[in-house]
């Protein structure tokens, strides 16, 4: 069978080529890469190369660790199980966690295979839903990963600017955060991201090896400290003994609740993927990419929530958690090593790595912003759709990034807990397009309908595969809604239901309004006669 490139051109039969017979062909850059899949796959999505394909395989698996920070946000995300459920209820909903979250990109990566795009779920959603509902579903979900992945940038940075005042408070005993100083080290943070996603993409790739480095070496030095130094808890009290601070009245309940600690840890899956078209080889190397730094992200993150409440003495639980540095792992950190100086090194070393962090956030969110305006998806879609030829950079999406974080930031000036309901519809809002993409390519293989051919397949395993992720998704989603304690104050409920709801109703309502009749779906642009 005949394929054709973006100019119209006879290439080779791609499906005939033997894998590492393609391989071995090499670029003018003398390293394995053949482009004839790249083009391939974007003539069978009826897309135009327009951004400039940088990433290889060990360079999103690196920038991917970077973006997840996994053992960075277990130790940040860590109050929220230490409150609800103990310690052995965040080791063991951190093991739980892994084993759905690796089933949900088992499946994603299976789908980015198919169809590797920068689109990512919505587009997913408008291939594999049916035909009826491709447009309308496909469009929520653009709209839901948007809203996550653009709320996850003001996110990302206030958790560092948070590291900057625990290492202030750590160096001040008598210094108080103000909430100006939150928002200015925030606003300071993302423009770096941006600035360095501006100027600096090119070099990405390189400089993401150096930071992996330094985050593996950090990771060993966390958990040397808390191994050697700690108190040593007792195996059969760590693992064995929940609490329930908060008073839900069941132990498993109380876990559960505590479920928004590592969710925010291992959330991400799709991040790789709107970077698709920015990778070489992405129907081969983007799923591998996915499932290989899944597997670093579970390792680290649980070994490290293990060192972390295995070195925490349950008698002191509640003065950790009330520390004046505001963040309860620091307080830990000071208290096993008895070292200021430790303790002020392994807070610089947090603010470096959710500083690039943040680089690696402002990357993903701008992409996947640009990729749904190229479909039509958002208002002012022509200017925010625009790539720049010089870098193959779509500088307006990154620009719109920039310009919506610095405004969520402000609401930290007039209150903190304000901001914090605002930006709870992110791990929903992500959540929910997981569910929706997974369960079309579910439905897919119960209706037995036969799935595009692909470079990474679940094969006869794909249908567990799915209904399992489906399951943990729907559980997580659903404790994602809950309060972090029962009968909720107006400053301690979580407000994500309102947001998401919000964010629906606005959706629909520029869907009928304006999305129908601009919005097509990708599937509209996809060619029938490659498979």
């Amino acid at each position: 069978m005949a394929h054709y490139t973006m100019d119209g051109k006879t290439d080779m039969a791609l499906d005939e080529v033997d894998l590492s017979t393609a391989l071995a062909e090499v670029n003018n850059e003398g390293k394995p890469y053949n482009p004839a899949y790249d083009r391939r796959d974007m003539h069978r999505l009826g897309r135009v190369q327009e951004v400039k394909r940088r990433f290889r395989f060990f360079s999103l698996v690196g920038y991917m660790v970077i973006l997840a920070s996994t053992w960075e946000f277990a130790l940040v995300t860590s109050v929220f199980a230490l409150s609800n459920g103990g310690t052995a209820g965040a080791i063991w909903l951190t093991l739980i966690a892994c084993c759905g979250m690796c089933l949900s990109c088992l499946s994603m990566a299976e789908m980015a295979s198919i169809s590797p795009t920068a689109g990512g779920q919505y587009h997913w959603v408008s291939e594999f839903a049916p035909p009826a509902y491709q447009k309308p579903l496909s469009y929520a979900v653009g709209w839901l990963c948007a809203l996550g992945w653009q709320s996850a940038m003001p996110l990302i940075s206030y958790t560092a600017a948070q590291q900057v005042v625990a290492l202030i408070a750590t160096c001040d005993p008598e210094y108080t955060s103000q909430g100006w100083q939150g928002a200015l080290l925030t606003i300071a943070f993302v423009v770096f991201a941006i600035l360095f996603n501006m100027f600096a993409i090119n070099k990405m790739p390189l400089i993401e090896g150096l930071v992996v480095v330094i985050h593996l070496f950090g990771f060993f030095a966390f958990v040397v400290i808390f191994w050697v130094l700690g108190p040593r808890e007792p195996a059969s009290r760590v693992f064995t003994e929940f609490q329930d601070q908060n008073g839900w009245g069941s132990y498993g309940l109380a876990t559960l609740v505590s479920v928004v600690g590592p969710s925010a840890a291992l959330i991400g899956a799709d991040a790789a993927v709107h970077l698709a078209e920015e990778l070489k080889d992405a129907a081969y190397m983007l799923p591998r990419a996915m499932i290989s730094s899944a597997l670093i992200n579970y390792a680290t993150a649980l070994t490290m929530i293990i060192s972390l409440v295995s070195a925490i003495d349950p008698d002191v639980l509640d003065d950790i958690l009330a520390t004046t540095t505001g963040q309860p792992w620091v307080a830990v950190v000071r208290k096993v090593t008895g070292s200021q100086a430790a303790t002020i090194a392994l807070t610089v070393l947090m603010c470096f790595q959710f500083t690039f962090t943040s680089i690696n956030q402002a990357t993903t969110s701008s992409r996947q912003l640009w990729a749904f305006a190229r479909d039509k998806g958002v208002p002012f879609h022509k200017f925010l759709s625009k790539v720049s030829p010089r870098d193959g950079v779509p500088h307006n999406a990154v620009f719109v990034t920039l310009g919506s974080t610095v405004v969520f930031s402000m609401i930290i000036i007039g209150s903190t807990i304000a901001f914090n309901i605002i930006l709870s519809i992110c791990n929903v809002a992500l959540i929910v397009t997981y569910i929706i993409a997974i369960a079309t390519l579910f439905a897919k293989r119960l209706r037995g309908e036969k799935l595009p051919v692909s470079r990474f397949n679940l094969g006869r395993a794909g249908i567990f595969v799915n209904a399992g992720a489906l399951c943990w998704l729907l559980v997580l989603a659903t404790f994602l809604f809950f309060p972090s304690v029962p009968n909720p104050t107006a400053q301690s409920m979580n407000w994500a239901c309102l947001m998401f709801g919000v964010m629906v109703i606005f959706a629909f309502v520029w869907y009928v309004i304006r999305g129908r009749h601009e919005y097509d779906g990708p599937v509209e642009y996809i060619r029938k006669d490659i498979e």
